[in-house]
């Protein structure tokens, strides 16, 4: 009997211990009370858990009597803990209220689109360089804005010279004339300009960069047919900064740069200076430099007045002055003798004027001006290229925002002169171009699930180029956000483009623009353009702990009337445009994964570039068709930062035929911050991968070298350390 009886409070012990509890809760974000579909509840230590439907409401069942832990979390914010006793008095849902706190919803807020809108309802696909990135990026590569952009899915910084390191930005395979930078909306890095431009940009004084992959021509010309890259630097706050980094690199060289930026009252202030050498370094032994000799300085201060509430502007200077000397070692060592070389000296002047006064509290006019004169002298044995560009920009627009319309009316003004110095036999390469624009742009939002984002621009191009009646180019875009879920979204747009003709195209860079004839622009057709892109993107919550976010892009470009550069029998060049199209298209697919300090980068850009010339149809020289990006970043913050890095490039098909050869390159950046400094670590390309050790990579005698294409690194391992110091 007493047998029976144990048996009995041991069943009635288990029932009373796994009673039928049930707990009701309604999860809200804590700021703008909308519910959160797709939050997670779940009773810690046990696997009872379930998922919001879509009014927020999640029910969880079975749940022990006694004191429970719940936590309540959904991606990107911070995660809740609740302590309940079981059965509960009260009857009614549990309304609970997560605050925003993880890295998905950090509110990034866009200014490339003018739409003030953070980068989760904007139409138009955005990828935002936030100012934690940059610092990573910088560690690695203090002197210029390549190692950013160049490990970005879908872009590729190319190498144009052997010996001097000019590159050019390629984004989804299509040629770096294609590709617009922009400083804080400015087109200051163009034309002539162009070839050492990022080279020439450091990154310590910039807040944020915003790349567009895609024609962007509404606001800012036809000239973004791939896409456009805007740099937005720092502003001065009340907390203010003063900030300084030094870095030293195994292969000689020095980077020393200083930024200050601080409000006082109505006025403000922003100054960047930096000091950026090289020794020529030459890692293979060959007698040619694959990092040249140069020295650089650069100066860009601003001065802010806000006069009132509704009214603020800054005036800003930049000056940047350069000689690059790269080539034979013997001749950058001072002998004499019939040595080859490579020398660019350059210096650039602008500035940068903007006004923005607010004319209610949903209009806004702005206006803004810059004026840029940029001098370079290209020097090889025997020949000397040498010019003057002087442009300009002009602009002036409103804004006015609504509840569900965002607007964005506005002109503006292009001038671009070009002067050669010291032209030869084949006659001074000069032009003077002028563009007149007006835009519209509409941001319409007619229900929380769907944003569309309509513009219109038109352009007048004097003088006109070929075939085109009094240059009018008339270019309409669209882009529409769809929110499937709150975890679930998909952007789809499209839009033309067109590229005024121009000599400083990368085949021209490659020759020291020698031997190419004048390009008459009323002999030659514009490059125009049509292309799209549809990507969805995803996140979730793996498990109690694990973010995950996904993005996938599927994107298509077709240029037509390329403008090649080709040879006569007379041995002289001459632009044209190729009987045919180029069309480019992919895909793009970034993964991330976190858990606590850590977090894993996936990326994956799939490349079909080709050239349709003359029936013929041919990849895109110096294009890889698939590129792996991986990072693995362990970060504590305000203590330490380790990332691993690994990126792979497929085989690539070159301009003579030949196939280059696939290649990895690798890197650990290491940063232990403390409160006022921090130290860094670098090991970029770890394993040393470098073009010649694939071959050479030039052919003829070292006094008179054919260079090949450039396709992999020719500097190879690279060790780079330094300090970095904030003292307000």
């Amino acid at each position: 009997m007493k047998k029976y009886i144990s048996l009995l409070l041991l069943l009635m012990s288990s029932t009373m211990a796994y009673s039928q509890n049930i707990l009701k809760a309604i999860i809200r974000d804590g700021e703008t009370n909308q519910p959160l579909i797709g939050a997670t509840a779940s009773v810690k230590g046990t696997s009872i858990g379930a998922s919001t439907d879509a009014s927020g409401t999640v029910e969880l069942r079975n749940i022990p009597d006694g004191r429970q832990i719940i936590r309540f979390s959904y991606v990107g914010y911070q995660d809740r803990l609740d302590t309940l006793t079981f059965p509960l008095a009260q009857t009614t849902p549990l309304v609970v209220q997560l605050e925003p706190g993880g890295e998905e919803l950090e509110e990034v807020v866009i200014s490339t689109t003018r739409s003030s809108r953070t980068i989760q309802d904007i139409p138009t696909r955005i990828e935002a360089i936030t100012l934690e990135e940059l610092g990573e990026k910088g560690n690695m590569k203090p002197g210029d804005i390549r190692m950013l952009l160049s490990e970005s899915t879908g872009i590729q910084t190319q190498q144009t010279s052997a010996t001097s390191a000019s590159a050019t930005i390629r984004i989804q395979g299509l040629d770096g004339r294609y590709t617009q930078i922009l400083e804080n909306g400015f087109p200051l890095y163009s034309g002539f300009a162009s070839g050492l431009s990022i080279m020439q940009i450091p990154p310590l004084n910039l807040y944020q960069v915003e790349v567009i992959k895609g024609s962007s021509s509404t606001l800012y010309g036809g000239g973004a047919i791939a896409g456009l890259v805007n740099l937005i630097t720092k502003k001065p706050t009340e907390a203010g900064e003063l900030s300084f980094m030094a870095n030293v690199t195994s292969a000689g060289g020095l980077d020393l740069s200083s930024f200050y930026g601080k409000r006082f009252g109505k006025f403000g202030v922003t100054a960047f200076a930096s000091r950026n050498s090289n020794r020529a370094y030459d890692p293979a032994d060959l007698g040619l430099s694959a990092i040249p000799e140069f020295q650089r300085y650069t100066l860009n201060p601003k001065l802010y007045y806000y006069p009132s509430e509704r009214t603020q502007l800054y005036l800003g200077f930049n000056a940047t002055q350069e000689d690059r000397l790269g080539g034979d070692l013997r001749y950058l060592d001072g002998g004499q003798g019939d040595f080859y070389f490579e020398q660019n000296n350059t210096s650039r002047l602008s500035t940068q004027f903007n006004l923005e006064h607010k004319l209610s509290d949903q209009s806004l006019l702005s206006v803004k001006n810059s004026v840029s004169f940029f001098n370079r002298d290209i020097a090889v044995r025997a020949y000397d290229f040498s010019g003057k560009q002087v442009s300009s920009f002009s602009e002036v627009a409103y804004n006015h925002n609504s509840d569900n319309s965002d607007w964005v009316i506005g002109a503006n003004l292009w001038t671009d002169k070009f002067t050669e110095q010291n032209a030869d036999a084949v006659g001074a390469r000069n032009y003077d171009n002028t563009i007149v624009g007006a835009f519209a742009q509409n941001t319409f939002t007619p229900a929380n699930w769907f944003v569309l984002e309509s513009g219109l621009r038109t352009d007048y191009v004097m003088p006109a180029p070929a075939k085109k009646v009094e240059g009018l180019f008339v270019l309409p875009r669209i882009s529409a956000l769809f929110r499937i879920s709150e975890r679930l979204s998909s952007r789809i747009g499209g839009g033309m483009g067109y590229k005024t003709p121009t000599i400083f195209t990368q085949e021209a860079e490659n020759l020291t623009f020698r031997n190419i004839l004048p390009l008459n622009a009323s002999l030659v057709e514009a490059e125009t353009s049509i292309g799209g892109n549809a990507d969805f993107n995803y996140n979730t919550l793996i498990g109690e702990h694990v973010t995950f976010s996904i993005n996938h892009m599927f994107y298509y470009t077709y240029l037509d009337n390329p403008l090649i550069l080709t040879f006569r029998p007379d041995n002289f060049y001459e632009f044209r445009n190729a009987s045919g199209y180029v069309d480019t298209k992919g895909v793009e697919t970034n993964m991330k994964f976190g858990y606590e300090w850590v977090k894993l980068f996936l990326g994956y850009t799939h490349t079909d570039a080709r050239q349709h010339y003359n029936g013929t149809v041919t990849p895109m020289p110096l294009t890889p068709k698939h590129r792996v990006n991986t990072v693995l970043m362990l970060e504590k913050e305000d203590n330490f930062r380790i990332g691993l890095e690994a990126y792979y490039f497929s085989q690539q098909r070159l301009t003579n035929g030949g196939t280059g050869q696939d290649y990895w390159i690798n890197g650990i950046m290491i940063e232990k911050m403390f409160e006022r400094f921090s130290l860094f670590l670098n090991f970029e390309n770890i394993f040393d991968t470098r073009q010649s050790r694939f071959g050479s990579i030039y052919t003829g005698s070292i006094n008179r070298p054919e260079f090949n294409e450039i396709y992999a690194p020719v500097d190879g391992r690279v060790i780079n350390g330094g300090i970095k110091l904030n003292l307000l």
